[in-house]
Formats: structure tokens, C-alpha cells, sequence
């Protein structure tokens, strides 16, 4: 069985999928000026894009990561990711404080799924 990969750069994949499984890369926002809910929006915005070009949806999430650059903004995070997150389809889901490679990124968040 053969590995697709979308969106191939010479460091990364934003998407490869294997097996009927979605794997996305980090996702971060495009506008670091934003605040926590302003990136937030955006890369989950990425995360649907993704998704949906690889076959699969919010719906089918099997895990996601979330890593914030301060877990103070944990609240703030999950006023978006509730309005977001597909009723009675939360994914199991790990939150942790990180430093991120750009300074200005407030969160980054990795999502693994299954196609439809």
C-alpha cells in the first residue's frame, strides 16, 4: 500500500495519508499578530482545508495534539475549539505548554484522522 503525500515541501508534508489514516503536519496561524482565539481560528480553518482535501473531516478525527506557547491561554483556546469541535465527536485530545519554533505563534496543533 502506498503512502500519498499532499502539499510536499523539501522539509515537510502539510498531509500524508496511509491506510485510510490522515496524518497532518503542526498547523500554525498565518497571522501571528492575532491573539490565542485569532490563531486559534486559523489554524483550525488549516486543519478543516486539510481535512477535507484528504478525503475526511472534523467528524473523523482520531487524536489531536495542541500546543500552546502558554497554557494560561487554555480557557481562551477552548472558547474556539468548543464552538469548532463537532458536537458529540470531541476527539481524544492532548493540551500542553510548548515552545514553538517561531516566538510569535501562540499555538500549533497536529491532527490525525480517518478518511471517510
Amino acid at each position: 500500500m502506498s503512502i500519498q503525500r499532499f502539499h510536499v515541501g523539501p522539509r515537510l508534508s502539510e498531509t500524508a495519508i496511509f491506510n485510510k489514516v490522515v496524518y497532518l503536519a503542526g498547523q500554525i496561524p498565518d497571522d501571528a499578530t492575532q491573539s490565542i482565539e485569532g490563531q486559534t481560528q486559523q489554524v483550525l480553518a488549516h486543519v478543516d482545508r486539510l481535512l477535507a482535501e484528504a478525503g475526511s473531516d472534523k467528524t473523523r478525527i482520531l487524536s489531536c495534539q495542541i500546543f500552546l506557547k502558554d497554557i494560561s491561554m487554555i480557557a481562551a483556546m477552548n472558547t474556539v475549539w468548543d464552538a469548532w469541535v463537532a458536537n458529540g465527536n470531541s476527539p481524544p485530545r492532548a493540551t500542553v505548554e510548548a515552545k514553538l519554533a517561531n516566538p510569535e505563534w501562540l499555538i500549533e496543533i497536529v491532527v490525525t484522522a480517518a478518511q471517510k
